[in-house]
């Protein structure tokens, strides 16, 4: 009889180290390309392998064991990518740490993650010297890209990384690992209450990254290829800068590390290494538009895969104008994080350029409704009616480390809340239209601050927009556009224009509704960013949340 379980046998388990043995193995020769404060540098992946072994021993040498915390503390750079695989598949729990955050949130963080470990670049030395002594767990801080290192930084003794990679060279043998075994944690950004910490296993990071790989090589019509050059630009200290680190060396591709992100500076490698796959928050894409027009930059023929926000519209025409390639992606930090990616099967080509925009479909072995949040019914697939995301995958977290409250809040009705306000389309793609807390509740009805920030942005004068609920007195919130004009377009950018453009382009051809339009547009130098670069939509509201107060 057969039994209703298989046998486990050892050895059998998915660990990260067979994404090491098949670069390995077949990509030895693979370039991985990282810039440093002393220029740019290279070396292969066999080269890489040797300095990961040097590393294991390394951490446990200073007596790194079980499933102890090991932080980091960086930029996107070859030591980060070093810790990445080094850190899982000695048995230990890599935990990169959003070194955008306040002081007192990554003290906050790293306590509750009881780090023993931390890398820190030695741009973040002083963030260190604040932080550590707060952190009555970590014994040990080790420094990367610097010249000299203190003796002491509190009672953590500090080590140069690279003393320690000489010093323990020999190889290591990894041991073999359960496949559910903890690999990898992370923190929720904190926006609604403390950060929460989300932690993957090595099952989860290796099926995502397989999945997300396949996805990625295997639909159109852009694809992702060995044959291609990425450059990591997602932080590598946000959820694991999307996985690519994994699906990158899955796929064999070469690999560019720019370490702290200057967009001159990341021209220069995008030109120099034939830079053909890039990916990132819509403000990089921004910023990297901006200077490459300054600096007569030729674009053409990138891929950008966006991902954390909304890509709208007037900003993927933009990048098209200018030759690049643009895809969308959706995922958060409690799913490993990629859930959804804009690649346009076959079958609906004829309407790429706006499906490459959406949210896309869910990737291979995702789950993905959109319900009512009450009922836990699916809304109908007619691309009208809003619900919300719940997910079921592989790679969702279990549970939030040491919050029993949330994980249930979370988890209800045995699928992952998002949060985010959805339509779903006849043809399974997904079209997010709010965050809850971003959804503008106007007389009893919902207004999608991102389907209006996607209509002002095609607005010739418009460079970056942001649209908020401002408190009215009458109808609970109305829309406010919060608006950075392209030069030239200051004096230009009022509130009747804007309500001219979207009257003619958009209400009256049946595309929004007219009782959408914004209240009020508020012309700014910049917007607030996010510690991940997104459009920080609490701080506006905070900002201008009663500027409609007492206008009827």
């Amino acid at each position: 009889m057969l039994p209703e379980k298989l046998p486990k046998r050892p050895g059998y388990d998915i660990t990260i180290k067979m994404i090491y043995d098949r670069a390995l193995s077949l990509f030895p020769d693979m370039e991985i390309v990282y810039r440093t404060s002393r220029g740019v540098d290279r070396y292969t992946f066999k080269d890489a392998a040797s300095r990961m072994q040097a590393l294991a021993r390394a951490l446990e040498s200073l007596g790194v064991k079980g499933l102890d915390r090991v932080a980091t503390l960086d930029w996107n750079t070859h030591w980060h990518y070093e810790a990445y695989y080094a850190v899982p598949m000695m048995g230990a729990v890599l935990h990169p740490v959003n070194v955008r955050l306040a002081p007192s949130e990554i003290a906050y963080i790293m306590n509750h993650a009881e780090d023993k470990v931390v890398i820190v670049h030695n741009d973040f030395m002083r963030l260190a010297e604040a932080i550590v002594p707060k952190v009555s767990s970590i014994k040990h801080v080790i420094v990367v890209d610097a010249e000299s290192v203190p003796g002491k930084i509190g009672e953590a003794k500090v080590h140069h990384y690279e003393d320690l990679i000489r010093e323990n060279q020999g190889g290591y043998d990894w041991p073999e690992l359960d496949e559910d075994r903890p690999a990898a944690m992370g923190y929720t950004s904190g926006t609604t209450g403390l950060p929460k910490g989300a932690y993957h296993s090595h099952k989860m990071i290796v099926v995502h990254a397989l999945s997300g790989a396949l996805q990625l090589a295997t639909l159109g019509p852009y694809k992702i290829t060995s044959e291609d050059v990425i450059l990591h630009i997602v932080p590598m200290f946000h959820v694991y800068s999307w996985g690519l680190p994994y699906i990158a060396t899955l796929l064999g591709t070469k690999q560019v590390f720019p370490g702290r992100f200057e967009p001159k500076a990341a021209l220069e490698l995008i030109k120099r290494e034939g830079v053909t796959v890039t990916a990132g928050v819509p403000t990089i894409l921004y910023m990297l538009l901006t200077a490459a027009e300054e600096a007569g930059v030729d674009l053409s023929g990138l891929l950008f895969v966006a991902g954390g926000q909304a890509l709208s519209r007037g900003l993927a025409e933009a990048a098209r104008r200018k030759g690049i390639k643009v895809m969308l992606g959706y995922g958060m930090t409690e799913t490993a994080p990629i859930l959804t990616l804009a690649t346009v099967p076959p079958k609906y080509r004829d309407r790429a350029e706006d499906l490459l925009i959406s949210t896309g479909w869910p990737i291979p072995l995702v789950e993905l409704r959109v319900v009512n949040p009450e009922t836990m019914e699916p809304v109908p697939k007619d691309g009208k009616t809003m619900g919300e995301i719940v997910v079921r995958a592989p790679w969702v977290t279990p549970e939030y480390y040491l919050d029993p409250e949330k994980t249930e809040e979370a988890w209800r009705g045995g699928w992952f809340h998002t949060g985010d306000v959805a339509v779903w389309f006849p043809d399974g793609h997904v079209q997010i239209v709010d965050r809850f807390k971003d959804v503008i509740k106007s007389g009893g009805e919902w207004i999608s601050s991102v389907r209006l920030e996607d209509a002002i942005s095609t607005h010739p004068g418009v460079a970056q927009v942001a649209v908020i609920g401002a408190r009215h007195e009458k109808w609970g919130e109305r829309p406010v556009a919060i608006i950075v004009p392209k030069p030239g377009w200051k004096d230009k950018i009022t509130t009747d224009e804007i309500r001219r453009f979207l009257m003619e382009n958009y209400v009256e051809k049946g595309e929004i509704p007219k009782w959408w339009l914004p209240d009020k547009v508020i012309v700014v130098d910049d917007l607030p960013k996010t510690s991940v670069g997104k459009i920080n939509k609490r701080a506006l509201r905070d900002q201008y949340y009663n500027v409609l107060v007492g206008q009827g």
